[in-house]
């Protein structure tokens, strides 16, 4: 069952539905937070999220083939549970497992560089927060798709044919904790109060589950300030001019500034994946990377635009070499 896409209705569920389950994830949170039994409760708001999404995915799917079982579900989910599941854990005190590293660190550092704006409104620190977060996740996420060895440990996340609510969390743990490394180290040694941590956690949460839906959302403006399906799907697209955009996890700050955003007018890629190829289980594609054979399993062939590059690269050192030559034939 699906809703005819011309309709009316149509067009405003999907205008509203991106802010709508957004919203409601936040609000749900909120409630978490402030109950006795977080950890239940705040597992409850993720899950009905889940089943949300997974629903529209149904009723509204961007592409109706990324419906079609890919034998993937179980390593998906299995590799949620790793490198998500200590998140989900550690939702009841900190969202996150970077929150609960933050709440052991933070009575050794926060008085040795306190200088975190804790008079402003929580609202302000928590954007503050994003923002600051949000450079280290997008150095992260960047530097894994420019250096062969990190992508090694990253390409796990974009070797998926088809984007769902299920395949979110298909990080391998070396990639989940590079990022968290990057992103959440500076806040807590700007001495960033714990309340911080939590909405960071639960805005990252949140969207992470959104951006990977398959559901026809429209998002217009806000694409230009948060990271959404339509901008994700791009950074998924096996074109590396396509691919090595939208580097953002929550904001699109970043990308903005440093010129990697990516959204051109037109409908976003559905052509998704990898040059080389992933390990069929899931503990195979946990070992893979670490093998010199698995790591070349992985890369495969190099993308026709980074060997044009490369040539091209080639060609002009050729050249440079040989313009050099005649003056130390001359000396």
């Amino acid at each position: 069952m699906t809703f005819q896409s011309s309709s009316r209705l149509y067009a405003a569920v999907s205008s509203l539905l991106w802010p709508a389950i957004f919203c409601a994830g936040l609000t749900g949170s909120y409630f978490a937070f402030h109950s006795q039994m977080h950890l239940l409760w705040f597992n409850v708001v993720y899950l009905s999220v889940v089943a949300t999404i997974a629903l529209f995915e149904r009723l509204m799917p961007y592409e109706e083939t990324w419906l079609d079982a890919d034998g993937e579900t179980f390593n998906n989910l299995a590799h949620t549970l790793l490198s998500k599941g200590a998140v989900q854990i550690a939702a009841a005190i900190g969202t996150s497992f970077p929150m609960a590293v933050a709440i052991v660190a933070q009575p050794f550092l926060s008085h040795k560089a306190n200088i975190w704006p804790d008079q402003l409104p929580m609202a302000l620190q928590v954007v503050l927060g994003l923002i600051i977060a949000e450079f280290g996740l997008y150095l992260a996420h960047r530097l894994a798709h420019e250096h062969l060895s990190l992508w090694r440990f990253h390409a796990l996340h974009h070797s998926v044919e088809r984007l769902w609510v299920i395949n979110t969390g298909r990080f391998h743990i070396i990639d989940s904790l590079f990022k968290i490394a990057l992103s959440q180290i500076p806040l807590y040694l700007l001495g960033a109060p714990l309340p911080v941590f939590l909405w960071i956690g639960a805005v990252t949460a949140f969207i992470g589950l959104l951006t990977h839906c398959n559901i026809d959302v429209r998002t217009g403006p806000l694409d230009w300030i948060l990271s959404t399906p339509r901008l994700h799907r791009w950074h998924h697209s096996k074109l590396l001019a396509e691919g090595n955009t939208n580097y953002g996890e929550n904001l699109v700050i970043w990308d903005q500034i440093l010129g990697t955003y990516y959204n051109p007018p037109r409908p976003s890629s559905i052509d998704i994946g990898i040059t080389g190829k992933v390990a069929d289980s899931f503990l195979a594609q946990l070992v893979q990377p670490f093998s010199k054979k698995g790591a070349k399993q992985i890369i495969g062939k190099k993308p026709k635009e980074l060997r044009d590059k490369e040539e091209l690269a080639a060609k002009a050192a050729a050249a440079r070499e040989q313009a050099n030559e005649p003056i130390r034939k001359s000396s």
